[in-house]
């Protein structure tokens, strides 16, 4: 028994370090272009380191089961029970519980907790330096900027949301119909439209960018809300604070009439 155990243990050694090498040399994020895709890729990431021993421990076990344990010939009867012993089981839950608390769900309510409450571990940026009211609707977004009087409908594809680099945008989110999501995947920010209510998200972007060189950059619903769901995009721009005052100027209500 103890020669099996130490054969498993090895067989796990070896999963868990390929694994691991594995989940910090390989790129696997897509492009994270605000400070809190920054914080959700950190997290995913210990998530993943902390998963490979559970995998590779649960792999270990099922392949080395196989191949010393499995039937030899024809299986005539069933085999004999096995009862669990209850110590191991007692102290493999209070193991486990604790690591899930201490490793698991203490940090990501810590970081889950920075984000909904505006980075209240950063007294910098309590305030919102621009507000975005996003509404869905069947089957478009129309996205209105309060204060520069401009609004923007995702069914003109000439358009796009466009922000200054390094702002903390707060997007105020409804829905006039039924469910749709907020998601721009480069922020890998997401909150859900609700009929009759505002939702309320905030997203730093600290990298320029247009949806022609990444996919990322777009309002996407990631609610199936319907027929037309699969085009209810927006591009989504982040550009220098020159290039957005320039376009504020440019789009403006009574610039365009002047034009």
């Amino acid at each position: 028994m103890k020669k099996h155990a130490l054969l498993a243990f090895l067989l796990w050694a070896v999963l868990t370090a390929v694994g691991e090498a594995v989940a910090v040399t390989w790129d696997y994020f897509p492009l994270a272009a605000a400070r809190e895709a920054d914080i959700i890729d950190d997290a995913f990431y210990a998530l993943v380191v902390m998963s490979v021993p559970v995998l590779a421990f649960v792999l270990a076990v099922v392949i080395y089961s196989v191949l010393r344990f499995r039937q030899q010939g024809k299986q005539l009867e069933d085999g004999p029970p096995i009862h669990s012993n209850k110590r191991v089981v007692v102290a493999w839950l209070t193991i486990t519980s604790l690591l899930t608390v201490l490793l698991m769900i203490f940090p990501g309510t810590l970081g889950l907790l920075e984000l909904r409450d505006n980075h209240i571990n950063d007294p910098a940026s309590r305030e919102a330096d621009m507000v975005v009211e996003v509404q869905g609707s069947q089957w478009l977004w129309t996205v209105t900027y309060p204060e520069e009087g401009i609004t923007l409908y995702s069914a003109v594809k000439t358009q796009a949301i466009v922000l200054p680099l390094e702002k903390l945008v707060r997007f105020d989110v409804t829905a006039t119909d039924v469910l749709h999501s907020f998601w721009v995947p480069a922020f890998r920010v997401k909150i859900d439209a609700v009929p009759g209510q505002v939702t309320t998200v905030f997203a730093r972007p600290n990298t320029t960018g247009t949806m022609g060189g990444d996919s990322g950059y777009r309002l996407q619903c990631a609610e199936i809300c319907g027929l037309g769901h699969k085009d209810m995009w927006f591009e989504v721009r982040v550009v220098e604070q020159v290039e957005f005052d320039a376009w504020v100027t440019e789009n403006k209500p009574s610039a365009s009439l002047a034009r």
